[in-house]
C-alpha cells in the first residue's frame, strides 16, 4: 500500500489536515495514523484532490482526437496528466463518417490500454447531428440528420453524444438512444427553442454542451436553449476560460445550476499547452493568440484552456469553496456519464485517482488508479 502524508485532503464536504490518505489501486481510507509497511508520499502541504475528469476535450500538445495517427490520443493523455487530469473523453467533431469511425476505433483501442497518462474512459461524439446555423467551428458539409444506425456499432465507446434535438423528428433518435444504450445525450450546436429543449430533457437528454456557446440565447420572451438549460435539472458544461463566457457570469451560472450540476470542461484543441500560432482544426486553419482560438473569420474554435486553470478561474470568480469547485471537475463529470461509482472522489473503494495541487492549482503529482503518471515534487 501507499500513503500520502502532510497534505490537505479535499473531500466533497471539507478540507482535512493531519490525516493520511491510504491507497493501492483503490482508495483504502483516510486515516488518523500512518499504517505500517506503506510507501510514503510527502505531500509537502499541497492539496490532495481527486483526479480531474475532462469530458470534452478535442486535443492538446499538438495532437487531436481526429488525427489519423493512432498515437494522437496517447499524446493527449500524457500531456493533460500534467494538469491533474486522470481520465478523459477524447472528443470528435463533425467530419466524414470515415474520419469519425477511425477516431472512435482509435479511442476504443486506448480504452483498454494502460497509458502513462490519463485514462481513456470512452469518447464524446460532438456532431455530426447538429444545426448548421449553430455549427461554430464544425464543418457544415459533414452535418447529418440524426440516425441510430450511425452510432450502433460504437455504443461501447460513446459516453456523451452532442446533438441538436430540434432536428430530431418526433424525438425518435432521442428515444432510441435512451432505450438501447447508456449514452449520455447532450444538447449542443442547437437552434432549439425553450419548449423543444424541455421536451428533449423529458425524453432523457440530461447534459448541455458548452453552455451559452453555439445555442439559442437567453431572451426575456423566448428563453431559448440557454434558458431551458438554466431552469432544468441537467448537467451543464462550462468553458471557464473567461473568453467563451465572461467571468462575471460564473456566479450567475452557479446560482442557477447549483454545485451539483456544473461540469467544468476545456474544449481544448491541439494547440493546448502549445505556443501561439496557426493550427489545424478539422481541416480548417485556426489562429491561437492571447489564450483564444479563432477561425480566420473571427469565430471561436475551441480553446487552449487546461482543466486545472478552469477550476482556478471558477474558484476565483464565484463564492464556491475549493471542494465544491474541484467537484465540478471530478465527481460531477463522473456522474454525468454514470461512472461515479468508480471515479470522481476520494471515497473508499473508488479508483485511486489522486492529484497534488499547490495554492495556485499547479499540479505536482498525478496518480491514476494507483500509478504515478506525472511527478514534479
Amino acid at each position: 500500500m501507499k500513503a500520502i502524508i502532510n497534505g490537505k485532503i479535499v473531500t466533497q464536504e471539507d478540507i482535512l489536515e493531519n490525516k493520511v490518505l491510504v491507497f493501492n489501486e483503490y482508495i483504502v481510507g483516510i486515516e488518523n495514523n500512518l499504517p505500517l509497511d506503506c510507501e510514503v508520499i510527502d505531500a509537502k502541504g499541497f492539496y490532495v484532490c481527486p483526479g480531474l475528469i475532462d469530458v470534452h476535450i478535442h486535443g492538446s500538445c499538438g495532437a487531436d482526437t481526429m488525427d489519423t495517427n493512432i498515437e494522437a490520443v496517447r499524446l493527449i493523455s500524457e500531456g493533460i496528466s500534467k494538469n491533474g487530469v486522470t481520465s478523459f473523453l477524447p472528443t470528435t467533431m463533425t467530419m466524414s463518417k470515415t474520419n469519425i469511425y477511425q477516431a472512435l476505433n482509435n479511442v476504443r483501442y486506448w480504452m483498454y490500454q494502460e497509458l502513462q497518462g490519463a485514462k481513456v474512459l470512452g469518447a464524446h461524439l460532438e456532431g455530426p447531428f447538429i444545426n448548421q446555423y449553430y455549427k461554430g467551428a464544425q464543418p457544415a458539409e459533414h452535418i447529418l440528420e440524426a440516425n441510430y444506425d450511425f452510432i450502433d456499432g460504437y455504443k461501447d465507446v460513446i459516453k456523451i453524444l452532442t446533438y441538436a434535438p430540434e432536428l430530431d423528428k418526433n424525438y425518435q433518435f432521442t428515444k432510441e438512444i435512451k432505450q438501447k444504450t447508456d449514452i449520455t445525450l447532450s444538447m449542443g450546436h442547437t437552434g432549439a427553442k425553450f419548449t423543444e429543449m424541455k421536451t428533449a430533457f423529458e425524453y432523457g437528454c440530461s447534459h448541455v454542451t458548452h453552455l451559452f456557446n453555439a445555442m439559442t440565447p437567453l431572451n426575456h420572451r423566448e428563453l431559448g436553449a440557454v434558458g431551458s438549460a438554466l431552469t432544468s435539472p441537467v448537467f451543464c458544461e462550462v468553458i471557464a476560460d473567461k473568453i467563451h463566457i465572461n467571468s462575471q457570469l460564473f456566479q450567475f451560472i452557479l446560482n442557477n445550476k447549483g454545485v451539483e450540476k456544473v461540469v467544468l470542461i476545456t474544449d481544448s484543441m491541439k494547440a493546448g499547452c502549445m505556443q501561439d500560432g496557426i493550427y489545424d482544426l478539422g481541416g480548417q486553419s485556426v489562429i491561437v493568440k492571447d489564450g483564444a482560438v479563432r477561425l480566420e473569420c473571427g469565430n471561436l474554435a475551441g480553446s487552449v484552456l487546461t482543466l486545472n486553470r478552469a477550476v482556478k478561474n471558477f474558484y476565483d470568480n464565484t463564492n464556491a469553496t475549493l471542494p465544491q469547485v474541484i467537484q465540478m471537475a471530478s465527481l460531477n463529470p463522473a456522474k454525468s456519464i454514470g461512472m461515479n461509482k468508480f471515479k470522481g472522489s476520494l471515497e473508499v473503494g473508488k479508483d485511486a485517482d489522486i492529484v497534488l495541487f499547490d495554492e495556485d492549482l499547479n499540479c505536482h503529482l498525478t496518480i491514476c488508479e494507483g500509478r504515478e503518471i506525472f511527478k514534479q515534487l
